[in-house]
């Protein structure tokens, strides 16, 4: 019993007090910001992006957060003029808020005006999800399962995964949606009992990320349903993930 004690003491408190308030490690790459430095022209910056994230429109550089990789070839290459904070709130419900313009440093949006009103009332104090890998690569389902270790805790807040999607209140897609998935996917959320929910997981499932333009993709998916929540990220980081389940079910 001394020995389990001593461990604890050695470690400490693993899990996170407050998610809405962690800090992340200095590595990690959040939310960015461009500034107006003039130093590059834009089509220059936007040459570097592998999966044309970065675009102009009406003479400002934006980028695209639902197709961004993450790599941060535009802050090595552009330092002056892209910068990506430690901001790990980025989980949106509407696609167009994943567009950070120049010069404006402002947090990612959540608006709860545009949640459906029997996602608060039915999931607001439990959210089970049935999470889809549709040809994803194991980072954002590896992140995933991170959520539900002792350091995030996801649980706390009623928020869990299960294995089948007739216990689930909605799915949870990662991975660009292959054509081989395609059709499982379909039957996962045919599956799941109405109402629910359906979140998009990380680049590859927000906007097919790097192979975006591949023949070998069929997204027919998305078309055909409405996106509740976008969690961007390559892969998404779980206080990204956590955050969003947190504002999505009007929890504080």
């Amino acid at each position: 019993m001394l020995d389990t004690l001593k461990i604890l003491l050695h470690q400490g408190k693993q899990y996170i007090p407050d998610v809405t308030k962690a800090k992340v490690p200095g590595i990690f790459r959040g939310r960015p910001v461009i500034s107006e430095d003039k130093s590059a022209d834009n089509q220059s910056i936007c040459d570097v992006c592998p999966t044309h994230a970065l675009f102009e429109k009406e003479g400002k550089l934006q980028l695209d957060l639902g197709r961004c990789a993450f790599c941060g070839e535009c802050e090595r290459c552009f330092p002056n003029k892209i910068h990506f904070t430690q901001d790990y709130k980025l989980a949106t419900n509407k696609r167009e808020n994943l567009i950070v313009t120049e010069g404006e440093d402002k947090p990612i949006v959540f608006d709860k005006s545009a949640v459906r009103p029997e996602i608060k009332k039915l999931f607001g104090k439990s959210l089970k999800l049935r999470q889809v890998s549709a040809a994803g690569d194991n980072s954002g389902e590896w992140e995933l399962g991170a959520t539900g270790n002792v350091n995030f805790d996801m649980g706390r807040f009623g928020f869990e995964f299960v294995a089948s999607p007739r216990h689930a209140d909605g799915v949870v897609i990662t991975g660009p949606i292959s054509e081989n998935m395609a059709r499982a996917l379909d039957i996962c959320y045919e599956a799941t009992p109405d109402p629910k929910i359906v979140v998009l997981a990380g680049t590859d499932a927000i906007s097919g990320g790097i192979f975006a333009d591949s023949p070998a993709l069929d997204r027919h998916f998305l078309d055909e349903h409405d996106t509740d929540l976008y969690l961007p990220g390559n892969p998404a980081h779980p206080l990204t993930i956590i955050n969003g389940l947190l504002a999505l079910s009007g929890r504080k």
